[in-house]
């Protein structure tokens, strides 16, 4: 759920000459033949797994939802950042928002998000700067020493005026004390001292039976004379703890709390603390001891002890730990458990802790319908079916899939199929996970229709296009099912499908292309990429940068990553390849992979000056743009070299917000350009040059660059040299242009979209067809068709387009191009709902801020 608004899967510049301008601002980026087979054989290769029923938070409109949690958030005060619905989709804004307890768990929450970052915290410690982000809370500074009362304050002045000495007898020892400050420390104590009991009559009072020693009864009379504590072992505090709290002496009890807590510096402190603190009522122990644990989550989480302390609890005590925020706690906790093993017994206790700690219906919804699916995997049947049941009734739609899964697992196909037939009819948005599951339990004809409209529904569901390529391969139709698979991987990088489609070529005995489809995913395919490599001619190290260029140049970003990983073991450097190992998953959209590939070149350059450019792309793909640029700089003076430029250009260009670092941006490509190194990055250099001509409007020498791009076989200098085309009022050309690249180009989706910039309507309109049928993840057709039936007076139809995207891609400008169309049809509320639901994911986004406040102007 935090990470359904998800960015364009490319920036890239936009031209659209012809687009109805009323509707739709465009942002400028950056430019950037078969063997017969049998089918036994088949059978046995292939095996498509039925999709599982997945713990999220599914709701059937998520829009509403989302507005609904923005009014929530809009009426909590500005302190409060309690999640009274799920969960939440940005963590850092509730971290910012958050109270003492909430603070930090989103912390550790974050802290565990953002795990490998530490290699991003030494590279900035190394620029002299220091992050900050989620260091641990100072607790006893969230408790203020005012709150705690002072007893002795009430207490009848005439008594307090005797000041007299009073003497504790502990085994042999006899203690010399102030019987008036004795009896300030508590009730107990001045009802003992001053009132009807023996001891207020005796000198010496025999404490020996009361479970404190002298040297911790001399530090209780210290302090009723100080106010404070002096630096004791965590010993002997806990012993005056303990005293404290059985002669319910607040403000000693208080103390030792605060003197205790910074003794908690590791997991095994907090669990050798946690249990007293919780039985002796000390809530700036237990909150310090709760801070380590989860500051090591999730290792500590492999202590059993540490798991007991977050499970054998009771809610007053639960209270004690995290005040109101236990269901954060154990989300998060839950979340972890997942990840790790969804199917241990610590994930099962966290989601039943999940479960008591819910306060509404929509946390419900969540912990019930997690429970059930940990409970499925497990084969725990009915007690899956009564947590699925709940979250149901709860509200929560997509449990009914887990229901009727387990109708299914029971032999019960016709209640199955009729179950989820309910679903769909009763439903007010129809959703493609809807009719994938409802496929499950149909027969014949059936199957293939609820799967097409699966598609039609949410064309980014992976198992329909799988079922259907399996299906097809098995009546040996082996194009039309790599056809089929291929679909999906043309704009998701999804390890199942490549894994079916290495199992297609195997199938074929096609091993060569067998092998150019494998990135690697998991240890089945690994194992069988094995066995394919003794039906091949193994490529010695100048045929894989042979076969590198030629993939690089078709745009085959898959294919380029298979040729590479091939690479990786031959004795080409590695620093170099997962360089542009990380480059390529950029570009498939694939961030975390692509950092990880990062650090992987840093760790296996060959020299300094190479690990030091590494260094700066991780840090300015971090958001340290500054600290970037000082790591290219280090690697010049070492040595000049065309990564460090290039890089060095790169961060500059897009990091200025406008022309002014233009002539140094091309000083520096030029000196990349000097420098030594392969076509493939000098293509890319000569195309990052001619863009910034253009910028600058030097349209000739921009030229020149991508032709000279082109020479060398950089197939995406086309789009570049289609744009000088274009700038020249030549659009013809510049249409041509874009027709060569699709040519060429084999993930050619952001080329027609190019394409479509220099064309007619109608053609505009056929090209953005394609692009919706190659990626249909990419937001500007729907925006520019549906732009187009605003501007012919078509509302519904308009609305109706975004809308369709909208249910599977859940886009800001999407939401705003809708509240406009509401908003210009005056249907107040339905604008609203979207700009609530956009401004809960970023609450500063401005035009939206700007367009509630119009609508806000309509309401009656």
């Amino acid at each position: 759920m935090r990470n359904i608004f998800l960015s364009d899967t490319c920036k890239e510049t936009q031209l659209h000459p012809l687009i109805p301008q009323a509707w739709l601002q465009v942002e400028r980026g950056k430019v950037s033949k078969p063997s017969s087979y049998a089918s036994s054989s088949i059978e046995s290769l292939i095996r498509v797994a039925e999709p599982p029923i997945l713990p999220l938070f599914k709701p059937v409109d998520y829009v509403e939802v989302l507005a609904q949690i923005h009014e929530e958030l809009e009426s909590c005060p500005p302190t409060s950042a309690r999640i009274s619905t799920c969960c939440s989709f940005s963590l850092h804004s509730a971290w910012q928002r958050a109270s003492s307890y909430e603070k930090l768990i989103y912390g550790a929450w974050l802290k565990y998000e953002k795990q490998g970052d530490q290699v991003v915290s030494d590279l900035l410690s190394s620029c002299g700067k220091t992050s900050q982000d989620f260091a641990p809370l100072d607790i006893a500074s969230e408790f203020p020493t005012e709150a705690v009362r002072n007893p002795g304050t009430s207490f009848s002045e005439d008594l307090m005026e005797d000041s007299s000495a009073v003497f504790f007898r502990i085994g042999g020892d006899v203690i010399a004390s102030d019987r008036r400050r004795i009896a300030a420390l508590s009730k107990p104590f001045h009802t003992m001292l001053y009132g009807s009991f023996t001891e207020s009559q005796i000198e010496v009072i025999d404490m020996s039976k009361n479970g404190i020693s002298a040297l911790a009864m001399r530090e209780v009379i210290k302090f009723s004379r100080t106010g404070s504590l002096g630096e004791l072992p965590p010993n002997l505090l806990l012993e005056i703890l303990i005293f404290a709290n059985k002669f319910c002496c607040e403000r000693l009890r208080d103390a030792c709390d605060r003197n205790l807590a910074p003794f908690v510096s590791s997991t095994q402190d907090a669990v050798d603390l946690m249990q007293c603190a919780l039985e002796e009522n000390s809530p700036i122990l237990a909150t310090s001891c709760l801070q380590s644990l989860l500051h090591d989550v999730p290792g500590c989480l492999k202590d059993k002890q540490a798991v007991e302390i977050f499970c054998n609890v009771n809610k007053q005590l639960r209270a004690v730990k995290v005040g109101r925020a236990s269901f954060c706690l154990y989300s998060f906790l839950c979340e972890v458990a997942l990840n790790a093993d969804p199917r241990s017994d610590t994930t099962v206790r966290f989601l039943e802790c999940l479960v008591e700690s819910t306060e509404n219906s929509r946390q419900k919804q969540l912990a019930y319908h997690q429970l059930g699916c940990v409970r499925l995997l497990r084969k725990e049947y009915s007690e899956a079916e009564r947590s699925f049941a709940i979250s149901f009734q709860e509200g929560h739609v997509y449990s009914a899939a887990g229901l009727a899964r387990l109708e299914f697992l029971r032999g019960e196909r016709v209640a199955a199929y009729e179950r989820m037939s309910s679903v769909i009819s009763s439903s007010p948005i129809r959703l493609g996970w809807m009719y994938q599951d409802r496929s499950l339990y149909a027969e014949g004809d059936g199957v293939w229709e609820d799967l097409k409209e699966a598609t039609e529904l949410d064309p980014t569901l992976i198992y329909p296009y799988m079922y259907r390529a399996a299906v097809l391969m098995r009546k040996q139709d082996a194009q039309a099912a790599l056809a089929e698979v291929n679909r999906v991987i043309g704009f998701k990088l999804a390890l199942e499908c490549l894994e079916l489609r290495f199992c297609f070529y195997l199938a074929l005995e096609d091993y060569h292309n067998a092998l150019l489809s494998d990135v690697r995913g998991r240890v089945a395919a690994s194992q069988l990429r094995t066995l394919v490599h003794e039906h091949v001619v193994q490529w010695t190290t100048a045929d894989c940068w042979m076969q590198l260029y030629d993939r690089w140049s078709s745009v085959d970003d898959i294919g380029s990553l298979s040729v590479i990983y091939q690479m990786l073991e031959t004795g080409v450097p590695k620093g170099v390849l997962y360089f542009r190992q990380s480059l390529l998953l950029l570009r498939l959209n694939c961030p975390e992979a692509a950092m990880r590939s990062l650090q992987l070149a840093r760790e296996h350059a060959s020299n300094d000056h190479e690990r030091l450019v590494y260094e700066g792309w991780i840090l300015y793909d971090s958001g340290h743009c500054e600290e970037g640029l000082q790591k290219a700089e280090e690697s010049i003076r070492l040595q000049r070299s065309f990564e460090a430029f290039f890089f060095k250009a790169y961060a500059l260009a897009d990091s200025s917000p406008n022309l002014s670092c233009s002539e140094t941006v091309i000083s520096l490509l030029e000196d990349a350009l000097k420098c030594p190194s392969d076509r493939l990055r000098k293509g890319q250099a000569l195309n990052n040059l001619g863009s910034i001509y253009v910028d600058c409007q030097k349209l000739e020498l921009a030229a020149d660059c991508y032709i000279s791009a082109l020479k060398i076989r950089h197939t995406r200098a086309h789009q570049g040299l289609a744009r000088v085309h274009f700038l020249r009022n030549n659009k013809n050309a510049a249409y041509e242009e874009m027709t060569k690249l699709i040519e060429k180009a084999r993930n050619n989706a952001s080329a027609y979209e190019k394409r479509s910039e220099y064309c007619e309507r109608e053609l505009t309109m056929e090209d953005l067809q394609v692009v919706t049928q190659l990626d249909p993840l990419r937001v500007y057709p729907y925006r520019y068709r549906a732009a187009v039936l605003m501007d012919s007076h078509k509302e519904k139809e308009a609305i109706a387009e975004l809308t369709r995207a909208i249910a599977f891609k859940a886009d800001l400008h999407l939401l705003h191009l809708r509240a406009a169309f509401y908003e210009h049809i005056r249907d107040v509320s339905s604008a609203l709902r979207d700009c609530r639901a956009a401004l809960s994911v970023d609450p500063n986004h401005q035009e939206m801020l700007e367009l509630r406040s119009r609508v806000n102007c309509l309401e009656p």
